[in-house]
């Protein structure tokens, strides 16, 4: 699955078109280089997503073409939310 897909059905970021925009500024790395929104990820990949104001980091724990809302937790696991 790709990356910016991901972040939407994880519902990590809104929109794909967001998490897009994320991959294409530089703001996303996947096991500590910066990914592309077309960045093929696997179960027990390490992604972080920087904002302005912090960070979060994650690993991958499943991942599925679409989820429920509350069952989008179980797709990661976050490591390390950062200011």
């Amino acid at each position: 699955m790709r990356i910016d897909k991901f972040l939407k059905v994880s519902r990590i970021l809104k929109r794909r078109t967001l998490a897009q925009e994320a991959c294409d500024k530089g703001k996303v790395s996947v096991n500590g280089r910066d990914a592309k929104s077309g960045h093929q990820i696997k179960v027990g990949d390490e992604v972080e997503l920087r904002f302005t104001g912090g960070s979060l980091k994650f690993r991958i724990l499943n991942f599925r073409e679409t989820v429920k809302k509350d069952e989008a937790q179980s797709l990661y696991e976050i490591i390390n939310e950062g200011n």
